[in-house]
């Protein structure tokens, strides 16, 4: 007989790094994606905008005859929606998500132009029927509203899926987490828990969303200018608990940024923020309104140069200056790798006069992830036969894995994998199979994958030594120099003090001209000149010959 087909896990994103989650599950020709996210772009990533999955597997896949019932959307962070416009224009496949995070989609399906694509809304317990799939539904607890857990009815067993999640018995929204779909899962079974581990190297209890009422009410107590509040666009309850703020304490409320400007109106229309006519007010009214009757929400707690708050460190923003006595309230903890951009936007901030409040100055952000004592609580309430750490770097999902084997989990049924490494489940056996082809796909202005590795190198080379051109004019018959080279250098040296070097590599280039045959030139000056730099400075600036031969007859 021939052997039973097994189910296939293959992570495209999020395992391994934080960020751009998307993961396929397969069984024969069937199959279901869950999120797809992106991941804003370390340090020595220059230019790029952001960073989507690498998802070319499944479209070649689908040309192998596999067909994707579905894509569902967990909740409606970035890091879980923002790359769906890339995909859906690869991936025709309809789009499930619970009302809130639909409606932030729609905004996003909407810029690349997917208006019309079928988008299913669905409510936290409803079950989705995807070919071979029935998928349940539950709510879990983030910071953000509506998001759910999945418990996926396969083939070969039940596999739960927790999403970002934590055990919050105080969320702002009253909805605590499902405790009885979990347990009710137990009961039946659980071949298989994918749980998250951006918070398993941290001890206890992720602390409750209502924490940061207290922190908001002593820092609106004491502040006597403008209170800026920074925090991500689609961090609906943070939005809802700085506007609670503001009424206690007769502040009206403006939005800089246009991407929660957009997220507001969509959290409102839906019931999700519940915000009093009165209590909002175009920026450019606020900058007229006296500093202690007004606080604004922005963008930019990681850093990113061109949102709100990067442009208010540094000076640039078109509406909004830093005043002396301003407080700026970070309410968001540093994406890892971002810490540099994050620190020095706070330094700059601070340079122009601003107070600036951050954890763990104040409790004015806690994590939405669980920690340690929750991941246990989960394992426990679910007791899979296999474990499967998802969403963290190699060292959350190995810490992770070493927590569920505390609990009695065999370590051979745990698999710690990164992006790309398939898992094979049957009823009785977990497998790591072959890797999936794949790697980073980088956002850059309109391009979207025709910069690679070399092209960042290449950008790392100019960002680190520069680049030095040189223009070559040969007498076409002759041979020889017509006039020395003409130098051109831009983040190597100042050419103004830096006359001996480029007399040296003129000099040098007069040598080679003499030495060599035409055709070879180009490489040969370029050769030597690098060398020579190097040599002199111990940079390597990227360098450049244009050799050109020009008659003199003419």
């Amino acid at each position: 007989m021939p052997n039973p087909a097994k189910l296939r896990i293959l992570p495209l994103g999020g395992l391994g790094e934080i960020g751009k989650n998307m993961m396929l599950i397969q069984y024969e020709n069937d199959g279901i994606i869950i999120d797809t996210g992106i991941m804003f772009p370390e340090n020595d990533m220059l230019g790029i905008d952001y960073i989507i999955p690498d998802f070319q597997y499944v479209i070649d896949q689908l040309e192998e005859g596999l067909t994707v019932h579905g894509i569902i959307i967990t909740h409606g962070h970035e890091d879980h929606t923002g790359a769906i416009g890339h995909v859906l224009d690869a991936l025709p496949v309809p789009v499930y998500a619970t009302a809130l995070t639909a409606g932030l989609l729609e905004i996003k399906m909407r810029s690349f132009g997917h208006t019309d694509h079928p988008l299913h809304v669905f409510k936290a317990g409803d079950v989705l029927r995807l070919g071979p799939f029935s998928v349940e539904t539950f709510h879990v607890c983030h910071s953000i509203p509506d998001g759910v857990g999945l418990g996926i009815n396969t083939p070969v067993g039940l596999v739960v899926h927790s999403s970002d999640f934590k055990f919050d018995h105080t969320p702002v929204d009253g909805w605590p987490p499902d405790f009885a779909r979990l347990a009710e899962f137990a009961q039946r079974g659980v071949l298989a828990l994918l749980a998250d581990s951006t918070n398993a190297d941290q001890e206890g209890w992720t602390p409750s969303e209502r924490v940061i009422d207290r922190a908001f009410d002593e820092v609106f107590a004491r502040a006597k200018g403008r209170i800026i509040v920074a925090t991500f666009a689609s961090l609906i309850s943070r939005i809802q608990q700085v506007a609670q703020a503001a009424q206690k304490y007769d502040r009206k409320m403006a939005v800089a940024g246009h991407s929660m400007v957009e997220y507001i109106k969509v959290a409102t229309r839906l019931g999700y923020l519940k915000l009093p006519p009165d209590l909002m007010v175009p920026v450019d009214r606020a900058n007229k309104m006296p500093p202690h009757e007004i606080v604004i929400m922005a963008t930019g707690t990681q850093g990113e140069p061109s949102a709100v708050l990067g442009r208010l460190a540094w000076g640039e923003h078109r509406q909004l200056e830093i005043e002396r006595g301003d407080t700026v309230i970070m309410s968001a903890h540093p994406i890892p790798g971002n810490e540099e951009l994050v620190h020095r936007t706070i330094n700059k901030l601070i340079q122009r006069g601003a107070h600036v409040i951050y954890d763990p100055i104040a409790r004015v952000h806690v994590s939405g992830h669980a920690r340690r004592d929750e991941l246990k609580l989960l394992i426990n309430l679910l007791r899979p036969k296999f474990f499967i750490p998802v969403h963290g770097e190699l060292r959350h999902l190995t810490q992770h894995s070493l927590l569920a084997q505390e609990l009695g989990i065999p370590a051979q049924n745990i698999a710690v994998v990164e992006n790309g490494m398939e898992i094979l489940l049957s009823p009785d056996r977990l497998e790591v199979g072959e890797r999936v082809p794949g790697g980073y796909v980088f956002v850059d202005g309109k391009g979207v994958g025709d910069v690679g590795p070399i092209v960042m190198r290449d950008r790392e080379t100019l960002g680190r030594d520069g680049f030095v051109s040189v223009l070559v004019l040969i007498d076409a018959e002759t041979g020889e120099l017509i006039e020395p080279p003409e130098v051109i250098s831009r983040g190597f040296v100042f050419l103004r003090d830096a006359s001996g070097l480029i007399e040296m590599a003129q000099e040098r280039i007069a040598e080679i001209v003499r030495r060599h045959e035409r055709g070879s030139l180009t490489v040969a000056i370029q050769d030597a000149l690098s060398k020579m730099f190097y040599t002199e400075t111990k940079r390597r600036p990227m360098t450049f010959a244009f050799v050109r031969e020009v008659s003199m007859a003419e």
